[in-house]
């Protein structure tokens, strides 16, 4: 009876987005596999199809899934098992995607860190997650060598960005990289990759052990809502579900397509979307281990991609390559843009630099956060509104309330985005509180994941994004959106970005300060004023910047997107302009 009463309680989630989907699209019904398994199906089906490229080098779905599962079998002779946690602190290389479906065909869970952290960061995640093992780019010996045996870790497995390179480039790259790192000791806690995979070769194969799709795969890091570092653990059935969901909306993507690879392995959009989905679905994913902005447009020629998704920042710099003389682009189907809000005016850059170089791909922005494995919503070809994220993916449900009252907020009004959906995380490993006040039962009988981030749903169901709640200043009573200030000082002609925060003020609680980079050739006081006085003129007056500063670049965290703390930290307003 107890069942029966919590059942009743469940209240059905309006959906206007429905009628862009058929009945069965909106209740995908997913397979009880892990990601091994499908990429493992993948390779049935397209054996002798490219699954990776890397620096030129192709690996076909065949060849890729041998090393897999060897592999496996070094992970089994070195003791992993069902449950066990090894981190993978590595570029995009094969060796990181390899390792990933090794460990998941064990049931072995992967905690996916960032190879640029802090000495200290790597030593905490090592510690909170009890990984047994660690996969890491050799260059950085140097970072673990002090703090490794303060561990659990039984065994380091040192990758070079060179391992699967072709003879030549392996040759050159190691001649010219020999002096540039320390290497590690011959010692017993460290291997090569070489080595270990050779372990394998020897061990016993037994007949494969199935793990179900409710299983944790990965572990991702997030802020959260509270800023704190919080391990998210992310079952197998998500990246299987967004799989499914990108091939729902992007159907012009077929197999033999590509997705260039540019978002890293330890970030949910770079490791689901376009690493894992292209390989669940017979493409190929093309591996960037090291992006450099000014190259963007030979890196597409040599490329080709059918699919890229990055932030606003690295489409602006494609639009501002000069490279490649007579550069087609008519092999380009998607090009997504997340992490951030994209400016009207530099949307409108992009589709023009699209037209101009031969694609009929426009500028389309997602939505998601690492809790919901990335993806959440999405605008694709016909299903698009300019200045939207799109609308949920099939089988993701998203409402918009009033964090204080938890009460729905009608159409068009900014509130909390809260998320319903298969794909949500399972928790933050061993943090119940904070897992508690992100995933919370609500008066409708359904779990909703709440984000922390503000925006507004319209009629037909697609959604705005707003920015940050902690973003939103509160200045004099009004509630003021950065993004808003920002897109209107980004419509000044002689502004190329501007990023708004909210500082104190003695008696307006909070007011607004604009961090600008000026456009080439723009400069001095007069523009200045200009610009304050075209604040004046297109802002309430309770919006118009309470300090103007002017940068030569604006901070930027490892995944390119502006760094905000840094900027709330930066208590100066001299110019460096």
């Amino acid at each position: 009876m107890k069942i029966l009463r919590m059942f009743s309680k469940i209240k059905p989630i309006p959906a206007p987005w429905a009628k862009y989907y058929t009945d069965e699209e909106m209740n995908i019904k997913i397979p009880d596999i892990s990601i091994y398994e499908q990429v493992r199906i993948s390779s049935e089906k397209y054996p002798n199809y490219t699954a990776i490229e890397y620096m030129h080098k192709k690996i076909t779905y065949k060849k890729l899934i041998k090393l897999i599962d060897r592999a496996s079998l070094s992970f089994k002779k070195l003791g992993i098992k069902k449950g066990d946690i090894v981190t993978i602190c590595l570029p995009n290389v094969p060796e990181a995607l390899i390792s990933l479906y090794a460990l998941n065909k064990l049931g072995a869970i992967a905690n996916m860190l960032h190879p640029l952290s802090a000495i200290e960061e790597i030593k905490q995640s090592l510690i909170d997650t009890n990984s047994k093992m660690m996969v890491l780019v050799d260059m950085f010996y140097d970072k673990i060598e002090n703090t490794i045996r303060s561990t659990n870790v039984e065994k380091v497995i040192f990758v070079s960005p060179a391992d699967s390179l072709n003879i030549v480039l392996r040759t050159l790259y190691n001649i010219k990289e020999y002096k540039n790192f320390k290497h590690h000791p011959l010692d017993k806690l460290f291997i090569n990759f070489h080595s270990f995979l050779n372990m394998g070769i020897f061990v016993k194969k037994e007949p494969y052990k199935t793990f179900g799709k409710n299983t944790p795969a990965v572990i991702l890091h997030s802020g959260g809502t509270s800023g704190k570092p919080k391990n998210v653990v992310i079952q197998n059935k998500s990246f299987i579900l967004a799989a499914r969901q990108e091939q729902i909306l992007m159907k012009r993507l077929v197999a033999g397509d590509c997705c260039l690879a540019i978002m890293p392995n330890f970030h949910g959009f770079g490791l689901s979307v376009l690493m894992h989905t292209p390989l669940a679905l017979g493409c190929y994913t093309i591996l960037v281990p090291k992006f450099d902005a000014r190259k963007f447009d030979t890196l597409f020629k040599e490329t080709r991609p059918t699919c890229v998704l990055g932030v606003p920042t690295l489409y602006e710099a494609l639009s501002n390559c000069h490279n490649e003389e007579d550069f087609d682009l008519s092999y380009l189907k998607y090009a997504v843009s997340g992490g951030d809000i994209i400016p009207k005016k530099l949307e409108d850059k992009i589709n023009n630099y699209f037209k101009e170089h031969n694609s009929t791909a426009i500028i389309t922005q997602g939505y998601g956060l690492s809790e919901a494995l990335a993806a959440v919503t999405l605008a694709c070809d016909d299903i698009n509104k300019s200045g939207s994220v799109g609308i949920p993916l099939a089988g993701n449900y998203i409402k918009i309330i009033d964090p204080a009252t938890m009460d729905t907020k009608p159409f068009n009004e900014v509130g909390e985005i809260v998320i319903k959906g298969p794909g949500i995380m399972m928790g933050y490993l061993n943090d119940e509180n904070e897992t508690n006040t992100a995933l919370r039962m609500h008066d409708d009988g359904h779990v909703w994941l709440h984000t922390g981030d503000l925006g507004y749903m319209d009629e037909d169901g697609f959604i705005f994004y707003k920015g940050r709640q902690k973003r939103m200043i509160i200045t004099s009573g009004y509630n003021v959106f950065p993004s808003h200030i920002e897109e209107v000082i980004e419509s000044h002609p002689a502004v190329l970005q501007c990023t708004v925060i909210g500082i104190p003020h003695e008696y307006k609680q909070e007011v607004c300060k604009a961090f600008i980079v000026l456009k080439e050739g723009y400069h001095g006081l007069f523009v200045k004023n200009e610009i304050k006085a075209y604040c004046k003129k297109n802002l309430a007056k309770y919006m118009v910047p309470y300090e103007f500063v002017y940068r030569k670049q604006l901070p930027k965290t490892k995944l390119g997107k502006v760094d905000f703390q840094k900027l709330q930290s930066d208590v100066g307003s001299d110019d460096d302009e």
